[in-house]
C-alpha cells in the first residue's frame, strides 16, 4: 500500500530551493551534473532546467539494492561517466541518501579523478539508516525512515512513473 509523502508542489519547491543554492555557490561557472541512475533521472532533469549555468550532464549507474528494500552493502558501478571531470565543477545528483554507502563510494571514486569542486545534491535525506558518515552539500527534503517510491525512485523497477513521492506501507 502506498501513502503520499510529498506532493508535486513539495517536490517543485525543493528543486527550486536547491537550484537557487547551487546557482549561488557556483555563480556563473560551468557545472557537470552527474546523475546517479536510475532513481535520480527525474530529479536531475528538473534541477538542470532550473539552473542556467553552462552545464553538461553525465550518468553513472550504481547499484546497491537489487530488488530488495534494504541495501545489500556492496556497491557496483554498472555504467561509468563518459566525461573527463578533471578540473571541472562536479555536482553528484542523488535521489536519496539512505545508508550513505553508495554516495561515499561514488564521491571517493570521483575525487580521485581530480575535479575542481565536487559537491553532492540529494533530493531526500533519510538519516535513520545511515551506516557511514555522509553529508550532502544540498538537501531538498528529509524523511525519518521508510521505503519510498515515485518521482523516479523505484521498488523492483516499479513506481518510477509516479509524479509524487510515496512511502510503501507493509500490509
Amino acid at each position: 500500500m502506498l501513502k503520499k509523502l510529498f506532493s508535486r508542489e513539495d517536490i517543485d519547491n525543493a528543486v527550486k530551493k536547491l537550484a537557487s543554492l547551487i546557482k549561488r555557490d557556483f555563480d556563473d561557472e560551468k557545472i557537470i551534473f552527474v546523475c546517479l541512475l536510475k532513481g535520480s533521472f527525474m530529479f536531475t532533469s528538473d534541477l538542470v532546467r532550473c539552473i542556467n549555468n553552462p552545464s553538461r550532464v553525465d550518468f553513472m549507474r550504481v547499484s546497491s539494492y537489487g530488488n530488495a528494500m534494504t541495501s545489500k552493502g556492496e556497491i557496483l558501478i554498472t555504467k561509468d561517466l563518459e566525461e573527463n571531470i578533471e578540473g571541472e565543477n562536479v555536482l553528484i545528483v542523488e535521489d536519496i541518501i539512505d545508508s550513505g554507502l553508495t554516495l561515499k563510494y561514488v564521491s571517493e571514486v570521483l575525487r580521485k579523478r581530480k575535479p575542481k569542486a565536487l559537491k553532492i545534491c540529494a533530493l531526500l535525506d533519510k538519516r535513520a539508516r545511515r551506516e557511514v558518515e555522509m553529508e550532502a552539500d544540498y538537501v531538498g527534503l528529509t524523511i525519518d525512515d521508510g521505503f519510498i517510491v515515485g518521482y523516479g525512485i523505484d521498488f523492483a523497477e516499479q513506481y518510477r512513473n509516479l509524479p509524487e513521492i510515496y512511502i510503501v506501507e507493509k500490509d
